[in-house]
Formats: structure tokens, C-alpha cells, sequence
């Protein structure tokens, strides 16, 4: 019996630190690991204690990139516990700032991260000698998503402006329609890139079936929140149920926590969103999700780099449509709290996926928190995806650089390691 691994670590163009173990026997794949190396970061515990207030400007730290997703998740959990309704025109400019997190996140992983895997580069630098236009749009396409989360944030990172009941400052009309004219601008180029990934051959070599989960719009619209889930069995669940729906265990080999839907692995992020909502995408969106789609789409992990693309494309136009939206209100004022203690949960789609934010507060002070991250959700599901790719690729007799295919896959998903590594309870023994 012949046994040997291949190990990835660290796991390159992903934010954190992780790694991939395979363990193979002769020509079977035994063991499939993907490890999650940062050690526990205990935000559940460190709210604890502390005012609304305080969790608005404590839980932003989880993760630098998609912040205001950590914001917006903590602001719609707390406003139900605390029963304050804001207004429409704080949902706007709520929206707002979630598009431009969407669009920075995403323009940083399919351009710089994913990108240089397909056309066979190792990073974009060394991309930039063929796709010199593609890189330096991205970047402009990326510092526009910054620009308007620190318009709406208040700063790039950790912004502190979104506040309960509102926003501590609001943008000038005249940024508004500045921001408005560069979404504008940047539209063609992203409708290019969906050009650009239509000539994309995806490789098939990890194919399998899954499910998959996402918030549902309020509306008849695709959007990035809800206040239940929809999963690909065609049920829709109330987010207040999530710890029946998203059953989350530790594993030893990962500081994460892992979860499953109906005892199984499942997938969140761009593809489930518009494998789930895309029906509901209209303009430019709608376009590039028919140029793109194709049934392989619901067993390959790659097509979540498309989605992405495709997002792109929304978001932008949702900027556009959005600030049109804020321009036709009046200035909202903040809303105060109409108690002191309650319970609620709060979901978001982060760029990744689906994010939970649970709180419980008695007095003015929060007495328990819960976080579940999208990259705590479909972590189980990147494990099997490396296994069926395992098998494949040893079937197939392509065991050639097999470690570029298992990162491929891990990449796509645009994994947060950082965000995954929580804790609720710490007990001493």
C-alpha cells in the first residue's frame, strides 16, 4: 500500500491562514482537510457586557474587507431587539454602502485572486503584461467600491457613521450624483469582463451535487437581505430559526466551526444568490446571467467567480438606481430605541454568503451573542468539492500538479478565514 499527501499551506490569495490536506492510498482519496490555522478570535464573548453601541463598534473588527456586511447584519439584529423601524431612506443609503462592499470585495477577488489561475499566471502583477487594460480597470473598479464605503462608512475600514436608527452624517447631493456618474463609467468594463468569461474554459474535474442557501429579498427583487432563508429544496426558512436550519460542530483539525443543512454540506455566496434569485435580476444583470449561465453552474464551485461577475454588474446598476432612490427622499433622521432588552437576529449577504448576527439584550447590555460567518458555512462543502476532484483527477490519470486544482477550488468560494475562526463558549479544564 502506497500513501503519500499533498499539502497546501498556506493556502495562497485567500484572506487568513489556512491549508488543504489530502491523504491518499494507492489510488484512493482517504482523508480531505481543510484547515483553518488562525486561532479563535472570541467576538461572542467580547460583547458580552457591553451596550448596542459598543457591539456596533466592536463586531466591524471580525474582518477589515467586508466590515460594513458585520455592520448591517449587527444593525438589523439589533434594531428588532431594540424595535426601532427606520425609515425608507435609511434602508437606501443602507444599500448603498452594501453595494460598494460588494463591489470592492468582489473586483479584489475575481481580478487579483481568481483570474491568474485561469489564464496561467501566479498573480495579477505577471497578468498585467497580457491584460493590461483588464488589471487597470479593476483597480479603478475597486478604489470606486472603497470611495463609497468610506463615503457611507465614514472611513475605509471600521467605519463608524452607520449608528442605530440611521447614519451619524449623510453624503452632499452632490457627492451622491458624483458616485452616481463614476458607477456609470465603470458599467462597460464590467460588462466586458462578463465577455471576457464567456471564452473561459472551467474545468469539470470536481463536479458534484450540492445545496445551497441565501437570504430571501423582502420584495420581488435580488438583493443582499432578508429575513428568511431560501434553500435550493425550495423552503423557506424564518431567520429567527437559523440554528435548526444551519447546524453548526467543531471539528479538531480547524479553529472553525463547520455547518450543514439536512445533515449535509451546502454552499452560500454569489452563485447560490443567483442560483437561487437570478429570476428576479432585470436589466444589464439579467443579460449577463443568461450569457454566463449554464447547468453546470449548480455543481461546480468556478462559476462562483461568474456570479461575482455578474454582481458586478448589479450592484453597479443598483448603485445608480439607488441614488436616484436617495435623491427623491427627504434627509432622514436617526431613530431612537423604543426599549432596552429583546432578542434579535439579523441576516446579510456578505460577499461570501450568508451572514447571522444574534443578539439578546436585558437592561441596555447585551447577555449573549452569536455569529455564524459564510465561510464557517461552506467549508464542509469545499472539503467534499476537493474530494470528488480527487477522485476524478486520479481516475483520469491527471495528477499533475493537483494542488493548483484543490486551491482553485478553495479560492473560488473567496473564503474569509479570518471572519471563521469564532468561539461562544470558553471553558477551562
Amino acid at each position: 500500500m502506497t500513501r503519500r499527501e499533498i499539502k497546501v499551506e498556506p493556502l495562497a490569495r485567500v484572506e487568513g491562514h489556512g491549508g488543504i490536506l489530502v491523504e491518499i492510498e494507492d489510488d484512493t482519496i482517504v482523508d480531505v482537510k481543510v484547515r483553518i490555522l488562525e486561532g479563535p478570535r472570541l467576538f461572542e464573548t467580547l460583547v458580552i457586557g457591553k451596550t448596542p453601541e459598543e457591539d456596533l463598534s466592536i463586531v466591524p473588527r471580525i474582518c477589515a474587507i467586508c466590515n460594513l456586511s458585520h455592520k448591517y447584519a449587527s444593525l438589523r439584529a439589533l434594531e428588532k431587539a431594540l424595535d426601532i423601524e427606520v425609515p425608507e431612506a435609511t434602508d437606501h443609503y443602507r444599500h448603498l454602502m452594501h453595494h460598494g462592499e460588494i463591489i470592492e470585495s468582489h473586483s479584489l477577488h475575481l481580478y487579483f485572486l481568481a483570474l491568474p489561475d485561469f489564464f496561467g499566471y501566479d498573480n495579477a502583477v505577471q497578468m498585467a503584461e497580457r491584460f493590461g487594460d483588464v488589471v487597470t480597470n479593476a483597480l479603478r473598479l475597486k478604489k470606486f467600491g472603497n470611495r463609497v464605503m468610506r463615503t457611507m462608512g465614514g472611513r475605509m475600514i471600521h467605519g463608524e457613521n452607520p449608528v442605530l436608527g440611521g447614519f451619524g452624517k449623510l453624503p452632499s447631493r452632490e457627492t451622491l450624483l458624483s458616485i452616481r456618474s463614476e458607477a456609470e463609467e465603470l458599467l462597460p468594463f464590467a460588462l466586458q469582463t462578463i465577455e471576457l468569461l464567456s471564452t473561459l474554459e472551467v474545468p469539470d474535474h470536481m463536479e458534484r451535487d450540492t445545496q445551497f442557501l441565501c437570504c430571501k429579498p423582502p420584495h420581488s427583487g435580488y438583493d443582499y437581505f432578508g429575513d428568511a432563508f431560501l434553500t435550493s429544496d425550495g423552503k423557506e426558512h424564518p431567520t429567527e430559526h437559523y440554528q435548526q436550519v444551519i447546524v453548526e460542530r467543531v471539528v479538531g483539525h480547524s479553529f472553525a466551526k463547520r455547518s450543514t443543512y439536512n445533515g449535509k454540506p451546502f454552499s452560500v455566496g454569489a452563485l447560490a444568490r443567483t442560483l437561487l434569485l437570478g429570476d428576479r435580476l432585470e436589466g444589464h444583470a439579467k443579460d449577463a446571467l443568461n450569457d454566463l449561465y449554464s447547468p453546470q453552474w449548480h455543481r461546480n464551485p468556478l462559476y462562483n467567480n461568474f456570479a461575482q461577475a455578474v454582481e458586478q454588474v448589479f450592484s453597479l446598476e443598483g448603485i445608480i438606481s439607488t441614488v436616484d432612490a436617495v435623491l427623491g427622499c427627504e434627509p432622514p433622521e436617526v431613530v431612537p430605541p423604543a426599549r432596552d432588552s429583546g432578542t434579535g437576529v439579523g441576516a446579510v449577504e456578505a460577499p461570501r454568503g450568508t451572514l447571522v448576527h444574534h443578539y439578546e439584550l436585558k437592561g441596555g447590555k447585551t447577555v449573549f451573542a452569536n455569529y455564524i460567518t459564510p465561510t464557517a458555512m461552506f467549508l464542509d462543502d469545499i472539503e467534499a468539492f476537493i474530494r470528488r476532484s480527487g477522485e476524478e483527477l486520479l481516475t483520469r490519470g491527471e495528477t499533475d500538479n493537483m494542488e493548483l486544482q484543490f486551491e482553485m477550488i478553495a479560492r473560488a468560494y473567496d473564503p474569509c478565514i479570518s471572519c471563521s475562526a469564532h468561539l461562544v463558549t470558553v471553558r477551562r479544564r
